[in-house]
C-alpha cells in the first residue's frame, strides 16, 4: 500500500466555491458495496435509502471562529492565528504564520474588531513550539474569541462566503471545530423531520476536526503517518442506541467520517454490543484492510488526493468501487470537498 494509491487528478473546475442552496438539493452518489451498482439522485432523496429501525449518527461538532489576526508586542508586525485544538482552558495549539520568525516567549496582541470597541484587549504568548509551525498559545481571555476571530475557510475555496453560517450544520451545537463537518452541510429541518418521521433514530456524537483535515499524507507508507489527534464525546445515551441497534441487527448509518472515526474508536475500547461511553483524544487512522465493527453506511463527500479521508472511505468500500465512484463523479460533473456534493455508502 503506497500513498500514491489515493491520488488522483481533478480539474480545479470541479472544486465547488459556494454552496448549494437549498442545502439538500445537492447531488447524492449511492454506491452499493454488495454489487458495485451506483445511482445519480438528490440529497433530499437520501430519505428513501433509509429505514426504520435505522440509527443515524451525527457529529454535532461546530466551527469556532479560529482565524486570529494580531501584533507583534515588541515589532508590531502582523501575525496570523490558526487554533488547532484546545489543550486546556486558555491554551491551545495553533498554526503560526511565519513562525520560525515566532518563538518561545514572543507575545501578541490580539487585533481588535472595530464593531466591538468596548472589548477588553486579549494578549496572547507563546510558550512552546512544536514541528510544522504548530506553536503552543495562552491567551488571557478565550472566551472573546468568539468576536475576535474569523471563520476559517479550506484554502482551496477562494470566493468569500456570504454567510458563516453556511460553513456550519444546522445541528451543530458544540464549539471546537476548525473545519466544518462537510457532510452534515446537506440536512435541513425540513429533511431531518422527514428522516424521523419515517422511524429513523437520529443521535449525537462529538468529534472536534483539527490539523489532519487540512494536511495530506506526505510519507510515501501512509502507515508512517502520524493522525493528529481530535477530541471526541460518546455520550451514554448514544453508545447505549448504538449497542442495541447492533444486537437487534438494525443498520448504523455515520454521517461523516469524523463519526465513523469516533464510534469505530468507542468499539475498539469496548464490546460492539455493549459500547460503553467515550470522552478524549480520537487518534484512530483507518486504512483498507481495517475491519469495521459498528459502521454499516455512511455519508460523505468527494475527498481530496491522498487524504487520510479519502483512505477511510477507500478501506470501506473498497478501492475498485471508490476508484470507479470518483472517476464516474468527475464525468458526471459533481461538485468536490466540502462545499460539493455527498455519497451515500451502502
Amino acid at each position: 500500500m503506497k500513498t500514491s494509491d489515493f491520488d488522483y487528478s481533478l480539474p480545479a473546475e470541479f472544486i465547488a466555491q459556494t454552496p448549494v442552496q437549498p442545502r439538500d438539493k445537492s447531488r447524492l452518489m449511492v454506491l452499493h458495496r454488495g454489487n458495485g451498482l451506483m445511482a445519480h439522485r438528490r440529497f433530499t432523496e437520501l430519505v428513501n435509502y433509509l429505514q426504520a429501525g435505522d440509527v443515524l449518527v451525527f457529529n454535532d461538532s461546530r466551527v469556532i471562529p479560529a482565524r486570529l489576526r494580531g501584533k507583534r508586542v515588541d515589532t508590531g508586525g502582523g501575525v496570523e492565528l490558526l487554533l488547532l485544538r484546545r489543550l486546556e482552558a486558555n491554551v491551545w495549539e495553533a498554526l503560526v504564520k511565519r513562525s520560525k520568525r515566532l518563538h518561545a516567549g514572543t507575545e501578541i496582541t490580539l487585533a481588535n474588531d472595530p464593531i466591538e470597541e468596548s472589548l477588553p484587549e486579549v494578549s496572547a504568548e507563546i510558550i512552546e513550539e512544536k514541528q510544522n509551525g504548530i506553536k503552543v498559545i495562552r491567551f488571557s481571555d478565550e472566551t472573546l474569541m468568539e468576536k475576535l476571530g474569523e471563520i476559517p475557510l479550506p484554502p482551496y475555496i477562494h470566493v468569500p462566503l456570504a454567510n458563516p453560517e453556511r460553513y456550519q450544520t444546522i445541528y451543530g451545537r458544540v464549539a471546537g471545530s476548525v473545519a466544518s463537518t462537510t457532510a452534515g452541510l446537506h440536512f435541513t429541518s425540513e429533511l431531518l423531520e422527514k428522516i424521523k418521521q419515517k422511524g429513523v433514530h437520529c443521535l449525537f456524537t462529538t468529534l472536534h476536526i483539527g490539523l489532519d483535515t487540512f494536511n495530506p499524507v506526505r510519507e510515501e507508507d501512509p502507515r508512517e503517518h502520524a493522525i493528529h489527534s481530535e477530541y471526541g464525546v460518546l455520550g451514554a445515551e448514544a453508545a447505549g442506541q448504538l449497542s442495541r441497534a447492533k444486537k437487534e441487527g438494525r443498520r448504523v448509518v455515520c454521517v461523516g467520517t469524523t463519526t465513523v472515526r469516533i464510534v469505530e474508536q468507542a468499539a475498539q475500547l469496548s464490546n460492539p454490543l455493549n459500547l460503553q461511553p467515550f470522552e478524549g483524544w480520537v487518534n484512530l487512522f483507518i486504512l483498507p484492510g481495517y475491519q469495521f465493527r459498528v459502521v454499516d453506511a455512511m455519508v460523505t463527500n468527494f475527498h481530496l488526493p491522498r487524504s487520510t479521508l479519502l483512505m477511510l472511505v477507500t478501506a470501506f468500500a473498497g478501492k475498485g468501487l471508490i476508484n470507479k465512484a470518483y472517476q464516474e463523479a468527475i464525468v458526471q460533473r459533481y461538485r468536490f470537498y466540502s462545499f460539493g456534493d455527498a455519497m451515500l455508502v451502502l
